[in-house]
């Protein structure tokens, strides 16, 4: 029943790339002869736009029976159908074989990590997947930060110390290079 339905989906792909390569270009009318106009469609609505009414030797309108199949409306090319996600609770609705997860742009990396969590154990395929780095366990320190500051203060002020030597020497070595046309004997 589950490969029937995958290959059903798959099918549907091929089909609709199929019938998209039939399929003219629509480019909005007159923007080969106007730089101006960009070649995003527009529908024409002058009185006697020729596109409008249909004239021979002018490119076709967009339209309703150019549609693709009904069968592969709203499928990812991946096959599966896009369900937009906000937390962990919302994946439980979805089911893996026939649906993927798209991850909505305002969730953060905590919940978002706890998302990619839960899909990986549900083996739900997530859309747009960017892996973050999850936060070490506090428990286990790691080893070979023996040398480093532990607390961000520090590592704060060690790095202005820094830049500021490097900013100190940067002046030092420009100094003899602002004297221009003048001696030392003046």
């Amino acid at each position: 029943m589950t490969e029937t339905k995958a290959r059903s989906r798959k099918n549907a792909v091929r089909l609709r790339a199929r019938v998209k390569r039939k399929k003219p270009k629509f480019v909005r009318p007159e923007s080969w002869r106007y730089f101006r106009l960009k070649e995003t469609w527009r529908h024409p609505r002058g009185l006697d736009h020729k596109v409008r009414l249909m004239y021979k030797g002018w490119p076709p309108a967009a339209g309703a029976g150019y549609g693709g199949p009904r069968a592969s409306r709203g499928l990812h090319p991946s096959g599966f159908r896009e369900v937009l996600v906000y937390n962990v609770e919302q994946l439980g609705r979805i089911d893996p074989e026939t649906q993927a997860a798209r991850i909505a742009h305002r969730v953060g990396k905590r919940k978002r990590a706890g998302i990619l969590a839960e899909a990986r154990r549900k083996k739900i395929v997530v859309l747009n997947l960017r892996e973050i780095k999850e936060a070490p366990s506090k428990e286990a320190p790691e080893e070979g930060k023996e040398g480093k500051p532990e607390t961000q203060e520090e590592s704060k002020k060690e790095e202005t110390a820094t830049e500021s030597t490097e900013v100190e020497e940067e002046q030092a070595e420009e100094k003899p290079k602002r004297r221009r046309g003048r001696t030392k004997e003046q």
